[in-house]
């Protein structure tokens, strides 16, 4: 069964929403597939549909509207809390439009000792449970542990919406948690249902379409950007990563190009190691970049020393920018591989990959379709669907992250892909390529190789977007990373 995290949802939702595709418009659906499965269900009786102040109280209160114009059904709310104290927009709306409709009683409940919350529970046929949604930690506040007690307690019929109201402790224990003999989750399955932990509370699992866009799940948008792993407010020097980059001696702005992108991203500290040659004209690019000289004019086995050393000192290394596709640079590149723990290869380095051990690195390519065909040893096809295939075979094969430039791009770590839109026509200019590489390293360092790669591509292309709209066909490199801190504060 395909399956996917409740963090994907979590994106895809925001990505319907960039696409036009509202919340409210997927609040309407989930709770009119809430009433459809327990019309499907049961013949009539008495339900009780337990809303808590965020989205999934939200879907209750859809599912309630829905169910009233059943005379079979005898429909009472309880919100747990007052209404003032909604969350969304979407659930406070949808709790208003209650007040319009056939409903036996809506009741807003804010003190557990309320004799109504306990009276009512226990009167009922069947209980709805939109408490709480995904994603709760810590203890659980009086009146909705309350809540879950009773529900537990009342031996009734009880529906759970996308997940069984709970909390998970430090230990990633649950602690409390509604015990639910149906469960009804939207668009796929979702893995954490499937755990031990939460199969003894889920019951029966349903899966109700809701009628999520598909290239809100398949292509990258706002969405992915908001799961990518930022740095805390108390967070200090390093810890949002230190990036090494390994370039130049044939070219000199490549490097700096990439290490200037990886900066802008939100990298900590960026070293550039650079032949001797171009060393200090990467330098004078800004006096934010830290250089270290190489020994000769080219990467050479000599350096190996040094970038081990360095190596160590960084979390990611980002690397074949400008080096020039000597035999030598190619085969100091290929000892090189196996120091990295993590690592994004692009543009000269490509070459080495072929035989080169790569341990338990994690992996990132950046290849464009010409270079791609070049390390495949065939030409890549020119059909999308096709390409795709040819990039999760190569990405299995090889066990690492590719990522394909294109005019669609494709990104894939051999199990599942993801597409990327985002660029224009103008960013053929030369320096883009190494403005990717340095987006992905910064990012690589705090997430994981398919969500660093994935939202690289987007943001790259994104800026570069903005970058057209001031610029067109004369934008440069260095115009597409101003743009990228607009494009990660959306």
């Amino acid at each position: 069964m395909d399956s996917i995290i409740w963090e994907e949802m979590k994106a895809i939702d925001a990505n319907c929403a960039q696409l036009g595709l509202l919340p409210i418009q997927l609040m309407e659906n989930a709770g009119c597939s809430i009433s459809r499965a327990i019309r499907d269900h049961f013949s009539g009786g008495k339900i009780l549909l337990i809303a808590g102040r965020g989205n999934n109280g939200g879907d209750a209160c859809v599912a309630a509207r829905h169910l009233c114009q059943f005379p079979q059904f005898q429909v009472n709310v309880i919100l747990l809390g007052n209404a003032a104290s909604i969350r969304t927009e979407e659930a406070k709306r949808n709790f208003a439009l209650l007040r319009h409709c056939q409903t036996n009683s809506i009741n807003e409940i804010t003190d557990s000792g309320d004799v109504k919350l306990s009276d009512l529970i226990n009167s009922s046929d069947i209980i709805v449970d939109g408490i709480l949604g995904t994603g709760m930690t810590g203890k659980i506040r009086e009146l909705e542990a309350s809540a879950i007690d009773l529900i537990n307690l009342s031996g009734k019929y009880v529906i759970s919406i996308d997940v069984p109201s709970g909390t998970i402790d430090a230990n990633n224990e649950l602690v409390k948690c509604v015990k639910a003999d149906t469960t009804i989750t939207f668009h796929k399955m979702k893995k954490e249902l499937n755990t031990p932990m939460m199969s003894c509370y889920t019951g029966e699992v349903r899966i109700e379409d809701i009628g999520v866009c598909a290239h809100a799940e398949s292509f990258i948008g706002i969405g992915n950007l908001r799961s990518l792993n930022t740095r805390s407010h108390d967070s200090h020097k390093g810890q949002a990563g230190r990036i090494l980059i390994i370039g130049g001696g044939a070219y000199s702005g490549a490097p700096a190009l990439t290490a200037l992108a990886a900066l802008r991203t939100g990298a900590d500290i960026v070293t550039v190691a650079a032949p001797s040659n171009v060393a200090g004209i990467i330098a004078s690019f800004s006096p934010d970049l830290i250089v270290r000289c190489l020994s000769d004019q080219r990467l050479c086995i000599e350096d190996i020393p040094l970038i081990s050393r360095l190596a160590h000192q960084h979390d990611v290394i980002v690397m074949g920018m400008g080096l020039g596709n000597g035999e030598e640079v190619i085969e100091t590149v290929r000892s090189i591989i196996p120091m990295c723990k993590k690592l994004v290869i692009d543009a000269d380095a490509l070459s080495a990959l072929e035989n080169a051990d790569s341990g338990a690195s994690e992996i990132v390519i950046t290849p464009h379709v010409r270079e791609f065909a070049r390390i495949r040893k065939m030409e890549t096809a020119v059909d999308l669907n096709k390409r795709i295939e040819e990039v999760m075979i190569f990405s299995k094969e090889k066990k690492l992250v590719t990522l394909l430039k294109g005019v669609v791009d494709i990104i894939s770590d051999g199990r599942k892909v993801l597409l990327n839109r985002t660029g224009n026509a103008g960013m053929s200019v030369g320096g883009t390529g190494d403005v990717l590489a340095g987006i992905t390293g910064a990012l690589l360092a705090t997430n994981t190789p398919m969500k660093a790669a994935a939202c690289a591509a987007y943001i790259n292309g994104a800026a570069g977007d903005l970058a057209f709209k001031e610029n067109g066909y004369g934008l440069l490199a260095t115009d597409i990373i101003d743009k990228i801190t607009d494009v990660m504060r959306e």
